[in-house]
């Protein structure tokens, strides 16, 4: 049930990214709109940020009121918000609105499932099998986002409200099996959770006022092709960073913290979130870079339609799922013997040797190169993601696992919307420094009159960029009279336009990869300082729920471990009595 919960979670959210050309056609919105850039980031980040924010509260609401009882609930939350998506009815920014709302909705659920599924898995296993059940877990999030871009390719064609629709069998099942089936022990509920209304506000409102601020930069502002220098892009990043600031600090004062700062005292969890953090930081963007490198350069100069290149770009980025499920479960087994320091460490410096790989290749590459970088990226990330998790839920108490495991999607969910607009703000920084140039010179070199060349190099170069994101192909926009001597089956074909692009976003990608590189190598370091392998043992000697039932003569559900699969029962045990 928690395997499939993740998977739902993480293939809804990559099946929106391979299928946003389709959606933006469905809607009747224009990609090179400056505007339209907010919506599309919006509907991207708003469901990761939102997990971000509530993660940690319930994950803590999980530990006091039953893990079993969040998860479910959150399986019927993400359920009806993905039926809402899928029966939008209006078109252009109004249904881009209603859209970004719902995927608020689907994040309230995905927090949900997330914080309380590793947290069921770490109740369930024993300390010597958590590595491989969190193995699995942590495949099937990942499986679940790399299929998202084949199977979003695929029901894209189809219809757009059909990537919405297919995440709705798979909740309605998982919220009818978790409530028959999936229960909570009885807790102790004497020290009932206090929320931290003023943690979870400071980090909410300030990682909201950073977002925002990052969304407004990167569109133009005052002749800017970029609007970093907006009095309001400003305000929000000065805002959002001094609430982040506070954060930390209320986090130290308050009885009940959203997040438990005294959990860092560990040095194992510590190293873990560190590196949890980081990675997510440095991969975030790595789909979105790979999407539009497929998507508006090489695919096309390969002979594909720009219709057809969201599918095919699902297609040819499979090698990274395969490495991932060849990795993921071994580490997560072997690490239960051996720790994870090894295969943490040496993914990380794997995975930071993939990205130097892929920023020396040229824009055309040659496919028999980039598969095997994108598989041994996959297998990079497979050594780390199980083996980390494991590390992470094992440093600290049982009745903080909730806690913990909220803290760990909260490091990966606010890395991966950050990520998200710093790899944006590094490739749109590259593109901005190259296109205006290339795009001139490309232009009037194909016959274009120099007074339209000039013209279309002062598009915004993140317009451009998000073009090549949907696949779009936006010469016949940019130049609308090319003049009496261009040639405009040339400049209009599906090569002449990622032939001008690819030398800028080479440029962009060798800055955006160099600091993905950067972040590995220090998660790489932290990873060496976590230590000897570590468990919190909560008793001296280890007890089976089934006996401790017995002994107790109480009735509870007990996780019961059946061929590698989390069954949750119904086991009534009766106590002796003594006389």
């Amino acid at each position: 049930m928690t395997t499939v919960g993740i998977l739902a979670a993480t293939l809804n959210s990559s099946i929106l990214l391979i299928s946003l050309p389709a959606i933006f056609r469905g809607l009747g919105l224009d990609p090179l709109a400056p505007q339209n850039i907010s919506y599309l980031l919006w509907m991207l980040m708003g469901f990761l940020l939102v997990t971000a924010v509530l993660v940690v509260t319930f994950g803590r609401l999980g530990d006091q009121y039953g893990r079993a009882r969040l998860f479910n609930l959150g399986f019927l939350i993400f359920t009806l918000g993905s039926i809402g998506c899928a029966l939008v009815f209006n078109g252009g920014s109004a249904g881009a609105l209603e859209i970004i709302i719902l995927r608020i909705v689907q994040g309230v659920g995905g927090a949900m499932l997330t914080a309380n599924s590793t947290a069921i898995i770490t109740d369930a296993f024993p300390a010597d099998r958590r590595g491989f059940a969190l193995g699995v877990n942590q495949v099937a999030a990942l499986v679940g986002m790399f299929l998202g871009l084949v199977i979003g390719g695929v029901l894209s064609e189809l219809d757009w409200r059909a990537v919405f629709w297919v995440s709705v069998p798979v909740g309605v099942w998982g919220t009818w099996i978790g409530y028959r089936t999936l229960h909570d022990k009885p807790r102790d509920r004497a020290n009932r959770v206090v929320i931290d209304w003023w943690g979870n506000a400071t980090f909410g409102v300030g990682l909201i006022a950073v977002l925002v601020a990052i969304t407004y930069g990167l569109q133009p502002y005052g002749g800017h092709t970029m609007g970093w220098t907006s009095p309001k892009v400003l305000t929000g990043l000065f805002l959002g960073v001094a609430l982040l600031i506070a954060f930390g600090f209320i986090e130290t004062r308050v009885a009940d913290p959203m997040i438990n700062l005294r959990l860092f005292r560990i040095r194992a969890f510590a190293a873990g979130q560190a590196v949890n953090l980081l990675t997510a930081m440095s991969r975030g963007g790595l789909q979105f870079m790979l999407i539009i490198w497929l998507q508006g350069i090489w695919l096309p100069l390969h002979g594909y339609n720009f219709e057809d290149t969201p599918l095919w770009a699902g297609i040819y980025m499979l090698p990274l799922t395969v490495g991932f499920l060849i990795a993921g479960p071994a580490s997560g087994a072997v690490s239960d013997r051996l720790g994870a320091r090894a295969f943490a460490t040496g993914g990380l410096l794997l995975t930071a040797v993939t990205f130097a790989g892929l920023i020396v290749l040229p824009a055309d590459f040659n496919y028999t190169v980039f598969a095997p970088l994108l598989a041994f990226n996959g297998i990079g990330t497979g050594l780390v993601a199980a083996p980390n998790t494991a590390a992470i839920m094992n440093a600290v108490p049982a009745d903080q696992r909730g806690a913990a495991s909220g803290i760990r999607a909260t490091g990966m969910n606010a890395g991966m919307v950050l990520s998200m607009g710093a790899f944006f703000t590094l490739m749109a920084i590259g593109l901005s420094s190259r296109l205006p140039a290339a795009l001139t010179h490309g232009l009037t070199a194909a016959g274009v009159s120099p007074h339209a060349a000039d013209t279309a190099s002062h598009v915004s170069p993140v317009a451009t960029l998000f073009a090549a994101f949907l696949g779009d192909n936006p010469v016949r926009q940019l130049v609308p009279d090319p003049g009496p001597h261009a040639h405009t089956a040339v400049i209009y074909g599906q090569k002449f336009f990622p032939g001008l692009i690819s030398d800028p976003f080479r440029h962009g990608l060798l800055i955006a990869f160099g600091a993905s590189i950067i972040m590995l190598l220090i998660a790489a370091a932290a990873s060496m300082m976590r230590g000897e392998r570590y468990v919190h043992e909560d008793e001296p000697q280890h007890e089976s729920l089934v006996h401790a039932a017995a002994r107790e003569g109480e009735a509870l559900a007990v996780p019961a471990v059946l061929d590698g699969e989390i069954a949750y029962h119904d086991a009534v045990a009766r106590g002796r009595s003594s006389g």
